[in-house]
Formats: structure tokens, sequence, C-alpha cells
């Protein structure tokens, strides 16, 4: 592992990314990244955090058109709810705060709390939970389903819709929408190793995949012997529109989890486009890269969200983030 000693691991980065982005406000004790032209007058606040190790979710994603402020807890763990009050009163302009929460246990509890704690110093909170992975109903770390690789698109639209000065109502539900109309499918080739562990955390033979895996590794759906990429997005991509059964346009992310080249990336994007192609669907735009990851697991993920005109508008919006940059 390419690291000091595990205790530092996420400090350490948050320093590297103050020395790489200053147009970031990066506390690497406090756990703060913070656009550095915040509050915005008259703008909505968007947070977001989580356990770190899924990069660059969520503090690669803060800047205009996307995140206001993001809080990084320790690898695969939630973060405090101080991180989460600094950040919503470092970000509000007195137009409120709308708070993105993966559905994982710790993050939502924290969450609750630091809502309540931020709205009796004042700031006006809203919150947007997101839960699109169809592969499991519950699973270790969640009640419901696991919040995933829709994350992105919410972070993204509802943040487009805040830079245009939207209130707090509006960027709210359209952020519920967007939730509501996306679903994901991951499948791991690896395991994911920890920097406190230093192995790997679960077993999977050379050979074998695990169909719907969660991003901290727990279990999905079934083992099966390694299949192609063909093979991969058809089981994928038919598991998310059983669910979904989009009736218009779709956004899609083909995702990798940490250690799947982008070569392998794009290929299985072409065999994404494929199955969507057979079973009718119109794909209005497509991103493919490493955007919510589990450290160093090989694997991919798909996403697809049904969108209107205004959804395809929001995401086309310019955005200017550490990974995620057009428009501007």
């Amino acid at each position: 592992m390419l690291i000091n000693v595990p205790e530092t691991v996420v400090a350490d980065g948050l320093r590297g990314m103050a020395a790489a982005h200053p147009d970031l406000v990066v506390d690497a004790e406090k756990r703060l990244v913070v656009r550095r032209d915040a509050p915005v007058a008259g703008k909505v606040g968007l947070v977001s955090g989580g356990g770190s190790g899924h990069e660059p979710l969520h503090a690669g994603f803060v800047g205009p058109g996307m995140l206001s402020a993001a809080c990084p807890g320790e690898v695969f763990t939630s973060p405090v709810p101080d991180q989460m009050v600094q950040a919503a009163a470092a970000v509000d302009s007195g137009a409120g705060v709308l708070f993105i929460v993966k559905n994982y246990t710790g993050d939502v509890l924290n969450f609750d709390m630091a809502a309540e704690l931020a709205e009796d110093e004042g700031v006006r909170v809203a919150r947007v939970l997101v839960d699109d992975d169809v592969a499991v109903s519950d699973s270790t770390f969640t009640a419901g389903r696991r919040g995933t690789g829709a994350t992105l698109f919410v972070e993204k639209i509802a943040g487009a819709l805040a830079d245009e000065g939207a209130p707090l109502e509006r960027v709210e539900a359209v952020a519920r929408r967007v939730n509501e109309s996306s679903r994901s499918f991951g499948v791991a080739l690896s395991s994911v190793t920890t920097p406190a562990k230093g192995t790997p955390t679960f077993d999977l033979p050379p050979g074998e995949l695990e169909l719907g895996i969660g991003i901290h590794g727990e279990p999905g759906r079934e083992r099966r012997a390694m299949m192609t990429s063909r093979e991969i997005a058809d089981f994928s991509v038919d598991a998310v529109l059983e669910d979904l059964r989009p009736a218009g346009p779709v956004l899609v992310l083909v995702n990798g989890l940490g250690s799947t080249p982008l070569l392998e990336l794009y290929g299985f994007n072409a065999e994404v486009q494929r199955v969507l192609s057979e079973r009718g669907v119109t794909v209005a735009r497509t991103l493919v890269g490493n955007y919510v990851t589990s450290l160093d697991m090989a694997g991919c993920s798909v996403t697809v969200c049904q969108a209107d005109e205004e959804l395809v508008r929001l995401w086309d919006a310019p955005v200017q983030t550490p990974a995620l940059r057009w428009g501007r």
C-alpha cells in the first residue's frame, strides 16, 4: 500500500487534496472540504459525506455546479455529526442546506442528528436519502437498499439546480426525483483491502466473481464462475431494468470500483450500451470512469437514471470539481 501508517491515511490524503486544489478549503484535522467561495449569497448549500475509501466520492465532487462541502469519515466509517454541522454552517447563506445521504445505518443516524443540531443553530436543513442499489434489499450496513452510484447523479443534478438559485424545497424535490429514478448494480472481481487490515476483507477465490457486491465489500446476490464482460453486462443491466423499467431516455454511469483499468471499463460500456439498445432503452448521456470506488477492489457497477429534458439539462450544466468538470 502507498501509505505511511493506517492511522493517518485519511488526513494524509486530505493534505494532498489541499495542495492539488487551492480552490477548495480543506481542513485535514476536522475532516472538512468546502468550496472556497462558500457561502454563496442566495444559494442552497449542498453537503454530503461518508466513509473514505470511495474516492472521488465525496470530496472530489466539491465545487461549482455540485457540492458545497463534503465530510470524509475514516475508511468505510461514517463521519460524525460535528463535521456535518460545521459543514452546514460553512455553506449556509440563509437559503438553507440540503444533506445528501447514502443509505448506510451510520450515515443516516449521524446526518439525522446533525440536521437537528444545525436547525438548533438556525440553519434550515432538508435531507435526501440515496438508496439505488437493486442487488439486495438489506445488507450488513443497511436497512433497505444501499446508496451507491446514483449519489453522483443526485449531487450533480441538485448541485446544478442550486447554482441556478432554486429554493431549498425545489432542490430537495428534484434530488428525490433523481434518486427515485435511478437504479444500480455492482460486480466484484476481487476483494477489497483496507489500510487497517492490510489483507483482503473477504475471500473471493481466483476464477470467481460476486454479483451484487456492496461498496464496502458486503455480499451480493450470488457467486459464480468468472463471466465475460458481455455476460456481466447482460446480468447487471437486466437486474437494473427489471426494477426501474424506464419509459424514456436515460443517463448511464459505468463505474469502476478502484482497480479495473479504463480500457476494460470502456469495453464493458460497449456491452452495457448493447444491452440497453436491445432492450429498447434510449441513452441520453453516458459517463465512464472510477467515481464511486471501494479502495482497490476490481470490478464495476452500472447506474441508470430515467431522465426528462430538465434532468438532462441539469446534467449538462457547467461543473468544476476535482473529479468532474465540463462546460466552464
